[in-house]
């Protein structure tokens, strides 16, 4: 009898993207399982390189030709059963390979070799000799008796100001003792209690149709302030009396403060934090406890939905409609199609809630594929806020050149003079969108990207927001010798400098990209407007959904078209979702809300739609234009995505591809080819981008013909062209 294993090898490349046989040596019989990482031969050279195990079968002979793998690297398989149910669909609905997948799911401590961290306790050891019973000796030796144990000799020595070179004798003749423990990485914050809140009659109907469902896909759609984290909270208390695992997904990293401050107020600190702006270290922490049993819920970003739970019962995806739950990196899932397989594999409920849901979900919703529960009036009778719609055409008319309106500017005074609080909203951040000559019309643009330059007036420099370029602005026209340079355009810390010009007495936070960049900045910013200790917070995107300050009675939504104008088939959708959610943020407490919505488009039926509240309305008009356009979800979408810094070269492969997909098509009727043709932004990082897209409905076995196809089409340019192949993308810019 022989054994042998399927090994996917840790290597990018596309011809290596299956699996191959090894045989097991005999000593590894009982060792080796699925999932284990191992080192094995790989190549002509028969270099060692990792590899995983997805596969072992046992043969009646040996197979000739066959390496044998050289050893296991960790004490435990990184990978399960249900880990390789995940990878294998992911590769075909992806059309992606299995070490891309592989990657997403192993802990990333393991990869970087980081693992655990490690530190010495000092602990008593033997009593002290009559020889050591003086000072410095004692008083290291009784410091220590009377505190159990002191981090390390360093903080002994430098922070306590003990001699380390008497710690080191105690330490020699065994009068103190060295332990070696694991550091525990993730975070300990205790918080205040979240008590418990009885459900109104339309959170109870919603509640009790989950709860009492064994499995399924569930819409909550509840309007903004209608309750559905109370309903996630008492959802998951029912989890975790059954001693089943909770993964709550949430789309912003700045949406995370807010709802672990409420989950571990109700249910302690063994609550799990999974996200980006988490140190390495911290996530293979947190990993390893989840892994271990030692906590059963985990709050984090989409992917979080990788974690290794042995008994999942639910998971919630809060703000469903979020664009970030699409990954922008290969592999390009979707955690919310991810979260339905696991669903389906494992028995256990996926549970969507927003305010604004995805025309894709709504749709199934409509036609009984998803269980729609809707959530009509705000918890404790509190109402919707009055919303004003300015024309900011009629504004400029009558001389207003500002940022803000007459209307927001006046109630801005009136609300802060009240002691109660503002959120200002723009998409859209850095102090000017774009510098320009007023002369010749010159304008500043990245030399590594076909975008304009924004100006950030904090540092001097001109930005790029694709790829970081930056430069300092000329006091001349690089082109024209003019001294006429001028911003064009408004950011959020142009919003920033005018509401500290017109309210100096207020303190103002911002909460952007460039604000949140160290770590815990967002949760700090946050900390600080929920506290009162600022007035006026002004955001992008971040502040747009999820967050509930009770004491913030006015939005001011500074240009409600930035989104509408992008030149994207989901824009309206994008710009009714923004609109609807930051407008949400205003009267959530016991006090009336307002929101200032500025415009220069006011007869769009996405902002009149958002201003009426009135989702079906932008629904029922929005369907329209997708089915006379055939966009998602009349179709699905393929772009096929080329990169390369030789156009000329990107140019000529491209329109060969084209010919050979278009023939592949031809059978198929209810397909249809767009370009080949430059994307909207042709050039990001010195990387120049074309790109075909199909649009129709595409079986599992087309796909896989047309992967194949494209990769061998490419294969001897494949060090030269880069490929992107996105189903459902985000973005077709």
């Amino acid at each position: 009898m022989y054994k042998y294993a399927g090994v996917i090898v840790n290597n990018d490349a596309v011809a290596v993207d299956k699996l191959f046989t090894y045989e097991i040596p005999m000593e590894l019989w009982d060792k080796i399982r699925i999932g284990h990482r191992v080192k094995v031969p790989f190549g002509m050279g028969n270099k060692l390189i990792e590899g995983f195990v997805l596969s072992i079968h046992e043969a009646e002979n040996k197979l000739n030709k066959i390496k044998d793998i050289k050893s296991i690297v960790d004490e435990f398989p990184l990978l399960t059963e249900n880990d390789i149910s995940l990878i294998n669909f992911m590769k075909k609905k992806y059309l992606c390979s299995y070490i891309d997948c592989i990657k997403l799911i192993i802990p990333i401590g393991i990869t970087k070799g980081n693992g655990h961290k490690f530190q010495q306790l000092i602990y008593i050891g033997r009593p002290l000799d009559d020889k050591y019973s003086k000072s410095p000796y004692i008083d290291i030796y009784d410091f220590i008796k009377s505190n159990q144990a002191i981090y390390s000799k360093n903080k002994l020595s430098k922070e306590l100001g003990f001699s380390l070179s008497s710690i080191n004798t105690l330490i020699k003749y065994e009068y103190l003792s060295l332990e070696k423990q694991v550091v525990n990485r993730f975070s300990r914050e205790e918080y205040d209690k979240y008590n418990f809140i009885s459900l109104n009659e339309e959170q109870k109907k919603a509640y009790e149709t989950i709860k009492e469902s064994k499995t399924g896909v569930f819409l909550l759609h509840g309007i903004t302030g209608s309750g559905k984290t109370e309903i996630y909270l008492q959802l998951v208390k029912d989890m975790l009396s059954q001693e089943r695992d909770t993964i709550v997904l949430v789309p912003e990293i700045s949406l995370t403060p807010q709802m672990v401050e409420r989950f571990k107020g109700r249910f302690g600190d063994s609550i799990s934090v999974y996200h980006s702006k988490m140190s390495d270290g911290e996530r293979y922490d947190e990993w390893m406890r989840i892994k271990n049993g030692k906590t059963k819920i985990v709050i984090g970003a989409r992917s979080a939905i990788f974690l290794p739970f042995k008994n999942i019962g639910m998971i919630i995806l809060d703000e469903e409609h979020e664009g970030s739950y699409k990954s922008e990196n290969s592999p390009k899932y979707d955690a919310r199609e991810l979260a339905e397989f696991i669903a389906m594999d494992r028995n256990c409920k996926v549970v969507y809630g927003t305010a604004t849901p995805s025309i894709e979900n709504y749709t199934r919703a409509k036609v009984g594929e998803v269980n729609l529960l809707e959530i009509k009036n705000r918890v404790d009778g509190a109402r919707l806020p009055e919303i004003a719609l300015v024309d900011m055409r009629e504004e400029l008319m009558e001389g207003n050149k500002s940022i803000f309106s007459r209307s927001l500017f006046s109630n801005m005074k009136e609300t802060l003079e009240k002691g109660e609080q503002v959120i200002l909203f723009l998409n859209r951040r850095g102090f000017s969108t774009f510098v320009s000559c007023r002369k010749c019309g010159f304008v500043y643009k990245c030399n590594n990207c076909d975008i304009s330059l924004t100006y950030h007036r904090n540092d001097g420099y001109l930005h790029c927001h694709y790829c970081g370029y930056k430069r300092k602005l000329d006091s001349k026209c690089p082109e024209c010798g003019s001294k006429y340079i001028k911003y064009f355009g408004v950011g959020t810390e142009r919003v920033e400098q005018e509401v500290k010009k017109y309210f100096p007495s207020y303190k103002v936070s911002r909460m952007d990209l460039d604000t949140t960049k160290k770590k815990d900045s967002y949760i700090n910013i946050y900390k600080d407007f929920k506290n009162g200790k600022s007035q006026i917070l002004i955001g992008t995107q971040m502040i747009a959904k999820g967050l509930d300050f009770p004491n913030v009675t006015l939005v001011g939504v500074l240009a409600a078209d930035l989104t509408l104008n992008i030149p994207d088939y989901k824009s309206a959708e994008r710009t009714f979702q923004l609109l609807t959610q930051v407008s949400g943020r205003a009267g959530r407490g016991d006090k009336a809300g307002k929101v200032v919505v500025q415009t220069y488009t006011p007869d769009h039926y996405s902002i009149l739609s958002s201003i009426n509240n009135n989702y079906n309305e932008f629904f029922e008009k929005e369907i329209l234009v997708r089915k006379s356009m055939n966009y998602p979800p009349f179709s699905d979408i393929i772009n096929i995505n080329l990169n390369s810094e030789n156009e000329t070269l990107l140019i000529k492969v491209i329109n060969e591809l084209a010919v050979n997909i278009k023939s592949l098509i031809q059978e198929e009727k209810e397909i249809d080819m767009l370009g080949p043709c430059a994307c909207a932004i042709s050039k990001i990082k010195e990387m120049y981008r074309w790109q075909i897209i199909l649009k129709g409905r595409f079986s599992e076995e087309f796909k896989i013909i047309l992967r194949d196809t494209i990769y061998n089409y490419l294969k001897n340019v494949y060090n030269e062209i880069k490929l992107n192949l996105d189903i459902n993308p985000n973005s077709l810019i």
